[in-house]
């Protein structure tokens, strides 16, 4: 999927667009006439009244008028309590949740102690080296009740060395052990099969992953980047299972 000019619809003022009897109908007429293929997930209505929200999939929200012809690309709060709630940051961590939890753990590289507190999904190139340092405290992300759960996010494209390298991970009778030779700088044994790497690629680029590590919490929360054990596994204990 190309990357969606969010910066035009952050301003985008359509011109002429016939009217629909119905909201959702308008709104797709809309926003399908600036980008054809745009991924519309769903369509209801949002908090703030006479405004509707657009999920893509992937996570990211738009906001628009009734009649399609005014759109808001941005976050949305509401005040409760006296406190500031990210409305368009809840739905987006929702998605993601949805749509990591849809990942069946058979297609995953899983390190998992005994009895798991919380879980966190990790996408990683093997060819990353604050995915080598964060590999080497999943030891003690287990001993906090952490199971690490590794997805195939080959930033150099399904084309370089680390995507061939995932691919041999994923293909090894023994996935845990040729995870651990990767991420220590060792050539790990060709293998070939069918393998989902290729797939967890895409979905990170849907959710918005553009380095590894990419951490999502349990709650679909999306951490960019290496974080220490102890800082991690606090956040991972928060978000819950």
């Amino acid at each position: 999927m190309r990357a969606l000019s969010l910066a035009a619809v952050a301003f985008g003022l359509f011109g002429s667009v016939a009217f629909a009897a119905e909201p959702e109908q308008a709104i797709r007429q809309s926003l399908q006439s600036l980008q054809p293929d745009m991924p519309i997930e769903s369509i209801a209505e949002s908090p703030l009244s006479g405004i509707y929200q657009v999920q893509l999939t992937g996570g990211q929200q738009l906001y628009v008028s009734a009649d399609g012809q005014f759109v808001l690309h941005g976050y949305l709060y509401q005040f409760q309590n006296g406190q500031a709630v990210n409305l368009t940051e809840q739905a987006q961590t929702k998605a993601i949740a949805k749509q990591i939890d849809a990942i069946a753990k058979q297609d995953m590289v899983v390190f998992s102690p005994a009895a798991a507190k919380t879980h966190i999904t990790v996408f990683t190139d093997t060819d990353c080296g604050y995915c080598q340092k964060l590999h080497s405290e999943v030891p003690e992300l287990n001993r906090l009740g952490v199971e690490v759960r590794y997805v195939a996010f080959p930033r150099q494209g399904m084309g370089s060395h680390g995507a061939q390298t995932l691919a041999s991970v994923w293909c090894a009778k023994d996935r845990q052990a040729a995870m651990n030779l990767a991420k220590a700088r060792k050539e790990v044994p060709p293998a070939s099969c069918d393998n989902p790497v290729a797939e967890q690629y895409q979905l990170g680029q849907r959710i918005g992953v553009q380095g590894t590590p990419a951490i999502v919490l349990a709650d679909g929360q999306l951490i960019p980047g290496y974080q220490p054990a102890a800082q991690l596994a606090e956040l991972a204990l928060r978000a819950g299972k």
